[in-house]
């Protein structure tokens, strides 16, 4: 069932994880949460992926948690229940992770779909890529990570905007508001958001790891205190630094530089 579910495709050092239930434009029921969250925790544990890229099958990225076995569901509020507490993209979808998550946004974003693509570190969207938070709409209160990490996405206000409406924006508008980093055609997504991920893979992974990991830990600190820790995780990561290594890189890194800086 995991397998049919949620594919998992291992290539260069890129795990590409999709959820596949196309005919239900890829809501979340009990069964695709379990799926999803084993897929991705065995992309997360491979020593064979650098770089986790999570995406649809079908018209739509997720329309967010399933409606017909929600309303079906002796808990009401979720049929996703477990011995710790309700199932939700921000508290069960997979283990903590030092690699980079890639969202590959194919279509709608919805409520909890919105909150899924949330929790991945840097998202790209096709043309057809809509964003919403339904959350008032159907009348539940979100449960996934929507107040905390939208507003870090696109500001306070343009976050209230969309939660307390209900009202969808296009990839162009999320783009604009900072929410995605590129939008493609729709033929394009898989492609392009392979491509920076292969540029990732490319990279030091033990600096990766720890810019990301240090990313995240100042996204909760002052201005003041996020340099400070900068300066102390740097000071950290010099002392692993190897010289030779560095001298090795530098004509790659030159050359690549200019060859993304050259003008026609």
């Amino acid at each position: 069932m995991t397998e049919d579910l949620v594919r998992l495709d291992i290539s260069e050092r890129i795990g590409t994880v999709t959820l596949n239930r196309p005919e239900r434009r890829n809501a979340i029921s009990s069964a695709l949460a379990r799926a999803v969250t084993a897929r991705m925790n065995q992309a997360i544990e491979s020593d064979e992926v650098d770089v986790i890229v999570l995406t649809g099958s079908g018209r739509a990225f997720c329309a967010g948690l399933d409606l017909v076995e929600l309303s079906t569901s002796a808990h009401n509020l979720s049929p996703l229940d477990s011995e710790d507490g309700p199932w939700t993209p921000g508290n069960g979808m997979w283990v903590e992770t030092d690699k980079p998550v890639i969202g590959a946004i194919n279509g709608p974003a919805v409520t909890g779909g919105l909150e899924l693509a949330l929790h991945c570190d840097i998202l790209i969207a096709a043309e057809s890529a809509r964003f919403g938070d339904t959350h008032a709409r159907v009348g539940v209160f979100p449960g996934g990570g929507m107040i905390a990490l939208l507003p870090r996405a696109i500001g306070q206000r343009a976050a209230l905007a969309m939660s307390l409406s209900g009202n969808f924006i296009d990839a162009s508008t999320a783009l604009r508001w900072g929410l995605v980093v590129d939008v493609v055609p729709d033929e394009e997504l898989p492609a392009a958001a392979r491509r920076l991920a292969a540029d990732i893979a490319s990279a030091d992974q033990r600096i990766v790891r720890a810019v990301l990991a240090t990313y995240r830990e100042a996204a909760d600190l002052s201005p003041t205190d996020a340099v400070a820790h900068e300066g102390a995780v740097a000071r950290r990561m010099h002392a692993l630094v190897d010289p030779a290594t560095i001298a090795g890189r530098r004509e790659a890194v030159l050359d690549r530089g200019r060859a993304q800086t050259a003008v026609d």
